[in-house]
């Protein structure tokens, strides 16, 4: 039996109007050799069960509830039969051609591990906000070898990347040990230091916004800087980046830390003394925490 060329994973809890929505989108694409690959983080009901078995090609998964993203998705990985991998939330939208733009270009560009866009955004109604997020000043930024650009400036949007599943094979799953607001953040990362990025300056996706969005905790991201300092640390001890590389990148770390000084002011201070124990002889850091706490 042949395996699909993707495979989708969809995490899903309690959200039953808003994951057959997402499904819709995903059988509207104008690509169709896929299978999606529904992961229910443990919703007390059996209302996405019945639902999902309205479709084909869904798989369906209930796995005791985690608290966030990160288990679920790592479950939808080892069922994943695909050559290709692409993620999706319960409450965002694929646009029709996405899958099929994002699959040519993979097969055609076999240097690069995935293929990534900017989103719409849309409110709880569907409707379009006039808002678009995950561009970049210049297309450039994020695309490419984006390793000694990407941690501590941006991250991938969750529902617009389509990646090879061997680039998974060599940086492993998402981190279940980190906060579930940032686990995301981390396997992007990882992921920059092993593969190329294709980025698509259009928008293939919807993202959607509203009160139950977890990326909507701001709090919780305080701690990422120390995991991705975690990240920085195995890369340069495996040697794929100079001492000076990573002094750059600690440095960034630095400043992204002192921007979460209004969230948390003392987790933020200690925080940054276990990034860098002298990151305060650094001028523009001082600059950065003077204008965080009196000018911003």
């Amino acid at each position: 039996m042949l395996h699909p060329l993707v495979s989708v994973i969809v995490t899903t809890y309690n959200r039953t109007d808003y994951l057959k929505l997402t499904l819709e989108s995903v059988f509207n694409q104008t690509f169709t050799d896929f299978e999606i690959i529904v992961i229910d983080n443990g919703t007390a009901n059996n209302l996405n069960e019945q639902l999902c078995n309205q479709f084909e090609k869904v798989k369906y998964f209930k796995i005791e509830n985690s608290g966030g993203p990160a288990r679920p998705r790592n479950v939808g990985i080892r069922e994943a039969q695909g050559k290709f991998i692409a993620f999706l939330d319960d409450d965002d939208l694929w646009l029709p051609d996405k899958l099929e733009r994002q699959v040519a270009i993979l097969e055609r560009k076999s240097d690069y591990g995935l293929v990534h866009s900017c989103c719409e955004v849309i409110d709880e109604n569907g409707k379009l906000k006039n808002q678009v997020i995950g561009r970049p000043g210049t297309p450039d930024v994020k695309h490419g070898d984006v390793s000694l650009r990407m941690m501590g400036n941006w991250t991938i949007m969750m529902p617009t990347p389509l990646m090879r599943k061997e680039v998974i094979d060599r940086v492993g799953f998402f981190n279940e040990e980190m906060p579930s607001a940032g686990e995301d953040v981390e396997f992007w990362v990882r992921c920059s230091f092993e593969a190329k990025f294709y980025y698509i300056d259009e928008s293939l996706a919807q993202y959607r916004v509203h009160s139950g969005n977890i990326s909507g905790s701001s709090a919780k991201y305080i701690e990422l800087p120390l995991y991705l300092k975690k990240v920085l640390s195995e890369v340069y001890d495996k040697e794929k980046i100079s001492k000076e590389d990573y002094q750059l990148l600690l440095y960034r770390l630095c400043q992204m830390q002192l921007k979460m000084i209004k969230l948390n002011f003392f987790k933020t201070i200690r925080y940054v003394f276990v990034l860098h124990t002298f990151w305060f002889l650094k001028i523009n850091n001082n600059k950065l925490l003077i204008k965080m706490l009196f000018f911003k």
